[in-house]
């Protein structure tokens, strides 16, 4: 199950530009009862891997823009330091219910943006304009929401470069690729040194179907439409999202009705008898 889920995911990087941590934290974390903050750390390792196979493929092509994508690291990486940061605060607080509150809200709201940004009609003058300066202080937020949940640098970078920049498609994928694998590497490296590796047997298993399922989207992606798969993934995103809130929920709730009511007067009694046994 692990080999064919990173295979899965892989064959979604590579058809489309997005899916590495926003598809694995949420599958890890449901599906197979991995801890959210672990998953987050599995998810950004894993992510790396992959881009690792997909990026010089996309260098050769000429896909990848370096002026752009400079402007992105700029803002992007200090932002996935600080949601490292936070992530790290948030469980040794043992905030976990807090935390799978918090993904699921980015979750609904990246998917939510995303289907938005699909539908939306763009002018002429939007189209041609290039205003990619504003992507160093845009991919601060985004690198700070990689850190903390592994998800948006595909997605949000992929909008944010389609809705700023002048690149072609295909530059757009090249170019949030390489951003993608940079906060990846980074986001990791951050997690592992805060002792957040999380389990390396797990890990290895999707990176070795990661292999496959990269080599086989790099194969059909000139053959497949992104935008229906796009599409489809955003919805079932939005999906998982509220399975997040769900879940938060209802644990919140376990946890106040485990909680032992007092009794109406115990105060009073307490006291009382403090007060004869000083007496």
């Amino acid at each position: 199950m692990e080999y064919l889920i990173g295979s899965i995911i892989a064959l979604f990087i590579a058809l489309t530009g997005v899916g590495a941590g926003t598809i694995t934290v949420p599958v890890l974390v449901l599906f197979l009862g991995v801890p959210a903050a672990e998953a987050v750390a599995i998810g950004l390792i894993f992510s790396a891997a992959v881009k690792l196979l997909l990026v010089p493929a996309q260098v050769v092509r000429g896909n990848v823009s370096w002026r752009v994508l400079g402007r992105m690291l700029l803002g992007g990486v200090p932002g996935v330091l600080a949601g490292s940061f936070f992530l790290k605060h948030l469980v040794n607080a043992g905030s976990q219910n807090l935390l799978n509150g918090l993904l699921g809200t980015i979750l609904i709201t990246t998917a939510g943006w995303q289907l938005w940004f699909s539908f939306r009609k763009r002018s002429n003058d939007e189209e041609r304009g290039d205003r990619s300066h504003l992507l160093t202080w845009l991919m601060l937020p985004v690198g700070a929401e990689v850190g903390f949940s592994s998800a948006g640098a595909g997605a949000l970078g992929s909008a944010a470069l389609l809705s700023l920049s002048k690149l072609t498609p295909a530059q757009v994928v090249g170019t949030d690729l390489a951003f993608g694998l940079a906060l990846s590497l980074i986001g990791s490296g951050a997690h592992i040194f805060g002792g957040g590796a999380g389990n390396s047997a797990l890990l290895m298993h999707l990176i070795a179907g990661g292999v496959a399922g990269a080599v086989l989207g790099t194969v059909l992606s000139t053959h497949i439409p992104r935008r229906p798969l796009r599409l489809a993934l955003w919805f079932w995103l939005m999906i998982l999202g509220g399975q997040f809130l769900f879940n938060s929920v209802e644990t919140g709730r376990a946890r106040t009705s485990h909680q032992p009511a007092k009794a109406p007067g115990a105060q009073s009694t307490a006291r009382l008898e403090r007060s004869n046994s000083g007496s």
